[in-house]
């Protein structure tokens, strides 16, 4: 009788243990329509869990979007010929978010873009921010927000909300930050973003988002070949250093000119003209005509795909930037080498170095306040 019992015991421990095996093979194996696995993602970083949140609509799109930096990792659309492709860079692992140090597809704070020097002064007190870009601070400092753990909750299969808790001194900014970032994927394609924060300490703030768009679904292509409109009439020139000089000049007549939708490497290289010599191409704040969430603020188009982006916000302003920067030295998802211009950003924000600038639209948040902006990705075909 003993002999049956311990028979049966042991038989039914290996099922069980035949079961945990298919299901964690299941698990490895389970990839997203972009072809990521979510086990890939899973990793503890500050005592906070990594996971891969996956948002999908009632047309099959798909974003997903990781804890670290509140990332958006991927997002698939269909072209012209309803194939889906995969229109952002990023990396299929955590490790390599970790490793790489970039800032794809990232929440940017507390203040995105530069401040000269690091150093600007409020209510008479001067604050000196940590540099990471020579002698200046970009995109919040060295331990940004895009290289810290948001808490994500997944409200529904269309909507994340993150919330980060920034201390008061968090890279030199005065003022307990409190941070949420709502990601919404409508059923028309778009990404809808929302910022709001509240500070108890007057402060600067300037939130944006950091994807890197290459509509053709295949990084390996260069998006020189893509066509961009911008509904703005003026930037705001740099010197050397990519900081503002305070001038605000007519894009009409230089490379600068996207009112009229052009192709993106058509002018890249005049390096006669000063901005496109600074910035190694674009990289540069261009100011909208009619910033409001309802105005069509640019548009980029991928012509052999036929996928399109609209761009809405609330926001005066937009970095373009046409990835000047990427040198090979980073591979991708599906083991893509990301070359120079294999990307473009469309970062919706107020001015750089605006806490400096008086004239500029200000970015100074009080405690009686709150934080709004928003900016909407809006995805078709043409």
């Amino acid at each position: 009788m003993r002999k049956t019992l311990w028979a049966i015991c042991c038989i039914a421990l290996i099922v069980t243990a035949c079961h945990k095996k298919e299901k964690t093979q299941s698990q490895e194996t389970e990839k997203t329509l972009s072809g990521l696995t979510s086990c890939h993602f899973e990793k503890e970083i500050n005592g906070k869990m990594n996971n891969l949140f996956v948002m999908k609509n009632t047309n099959g799109m798909e974003v997903c979007v990781i804890n670290f930096g509140a990332r958006i990792v991927s997002i698939m659309v269909p072209d012209k010929n309803g194939e889906m492709k995969d229109v952002v860079l990023g990396f299929d692992n955590i490790d390599d978010f970790l490793t790489e140090k970039s800032d794809f597809g990232a929440a940017i704070g507390r203040y995105g873009n530069r401040i000269a020097k690091g150093k600007f002064t409020l209510n008479e007190i001067e604050y000196q921010l940590p540099q990471n870009n020579e002698e200046n601070t970009l995109h919040g400092g060295p331990t940004g927000f895009q290289y810290q753990m948001f808490d994500i909750k997944q409200i529904d299969s269309q909507t994340l909300e993150c919330t980060y808790f920034s201390p008061d001194g968090d890279n030199g900014f005065p003022g307990n930050l409190n941070v949420k970032i709502t990601y919404k994927l409508t059923d028309d394609n778009a990404i809808d973003i929302s910022y709001n924060a509240q500070t108890d300490k007057e402060t600067v703030i300037n939130l944006t988002n950091h994807s890197y768009f290459n509509l053709s679904g295949n990084a390996a292509n260069p998006i020189t070949d893509h066509i961009l409109y911008m509904n703005c009439d003026r930037y705001t020139p740099t010197d050397a250093a990519l900081i503002p000089t305070g001038e605000i000049l007519s894009v009409k007549g230089t490379p600068m000119d996207f009112t009229t939708a052009t192709i993106i490497g058509e002018r890249i290289n005049d390096t006669s003209y000063q901005a496109i010599e600074f910035g190694n191409g674009y990289d540069h704040n261009w100011i909208f005509n009619n910033p409001s969430i309802e105005t069509l603020a640019c548009k980029a188009i991928c012509p052999t795909t036929g996928i399109s982006l609209e761009v809405y916000t609330n926001e005066p302003a937009v970095q373009f930037y046409s990835g000047n920067f990427l040198d090979g030295t980073q591979t991708g998802k599906k083991g893509v080498v990301y070359q120079q211009r294999a990307a473009f950003c469309l970062e919706t924000q107020h001015y750089p170095d605006s806490p400096n600038q008086d004239h500029f639209p200000s970015t100074i948040l009080k405690p009686e306040e709150e934080y709004c902006s928003r900016c909407i990705y809006k995805f078709g075909i043409e």
